[in-house]
């Protein structure tokens, strides 16, 4: 039995290189490729396979990047269930300046899927012979998919008896948290968007966090905010992770590395205190890598005994 099963509709060939400087019209001599398997959920299972879980991820693929895409993922040891697609699997791209420090992040949108296509996904996942602990919907959602995709994933998910996991932004966000799930986890950005005010206290964050729990769209919300830390809100408690005193290499992969962490460790059985100590470390541990990297197991251990979380008083609805 898996203990947690991802699904990714919208994957993609991360490539990262790096360049001494950017510039407009110069040809730009960069170093050679890295290619990593990408997309929210695929992320997700990378991080929790690296720290034991056994994951089982679900997507789709398309012409050679999509071959090469089940090629990268295969190679990490998680095992895929993959559905064809007419259209070229998509390609992110970063690149590193070495002169300033900054990276450039080009991220595309996906080519459009047929109904067939994503409705496949949805039937792997319900014939699944073994029922996950986790189910977890990620990342951004292709053109032809349906806004409402998540909350089918979320729906069919329930029925199975798996608890629920989503993080992804606009109106598939809002249509999975009709749906109701167990775990959210925003960044404060798209928290601050679907509050429609800017959230800049720890008690506008909890108070926005507690409407969610409140209207039962989810049990918990695991709010990430950068260099200021990480929120747990449930509907009891709140905990509060200080954040760490590390040098920011790369922030691409923080938020699913430590939503890897998290499902990771709620698998494995472990309260929500220690799971969300376990996603803080893992998302503090992918800033230290560089590009494209996620986080490794060593640098999570390492960081682990660092993270500090303090339970804190809960702010009225």
């Amino acid at each position: 039995m898996p203990d947690i099963v991802t699904l990714t509709i919208n994957p993609a060939v991360d490539i990262f290189v790096n360049v001494d400087k950017v510039e407009p019209t110069t040809k730009m001599r960069a170093s050679g490729p890295k290619r990593d398997p990408g997309g929210g959920g695929i992320n997700v299972a990378r991080v929790a396979h690296r720290l034991g879980s056994d994951v089982v991820a679900i997507y789709p693929v398309g012409g050679a990047l999509g071959k090469l895409l089940h090629r990268l993922v295969e190679r990490e040891g998680i095992d895929s269930i993959v559905t064809p697609s007419h259209v070229e699997t998509r390609e992110n791209f970063t690149a590193f300046e070495n002169e300033s420090g900054d990276q450039f992040r080009f991220v595309l949108p996906g080519s459009k899927l047929h109904p067939a296509e994503w409705e496949a996904c949805l039937e792997r996942l319900v014939s699944l012979e073994s029922k996950p602990k986790f189910v977890v919907a990620s990342g951004s959602i292709p053109p032809g998919v349906p806004d409402d995709f998540f909350a089918r994933v979320v729906k069919a998910a329930k029925k199975m008896g798996a608890q629920t996991v989503v993080d992804t932004s606009g109106d598939s966000l809002t249509a999975v948290l009709d749906e109701g799930v167990t775990l959210f986890k925003p960044n404060l950005n798209e928290l601050s968007e679907m509050a429609g005010a800017k959230l800049d206290t720890d008690e506008a964050c909890i108070k926005a966090c507690r409407k969610l729990i409140v209207s039962g769209r989810a049990e918990a919300v695991a709010l990430t905010l950068g260099d200021k830390g990480a929120l747990l809100v449930t509907a009891k408690r709140v905990w509060k992770a200080k954040p760490l005193d590390i040098e920011v290499v790369s922030a691409v992969g923080a938020g699913d590395s430590f939503l890897g962490g998290m499902v990771s460790a709620l698998a494995a059985g472990k309260p929500i205190e220690e799971a969300f100590r376990t996603g803080v470390a893992a998302g503090s541990a992918a800033v230290t890598s560089p590009g494209t990297e996620l986080c490794s197991e060593a640098d999570v251990k390492r960081l682990l005994p660092q993270v500090q979380i303090e339970e804190i008083a809960a702010a009225t609805v």
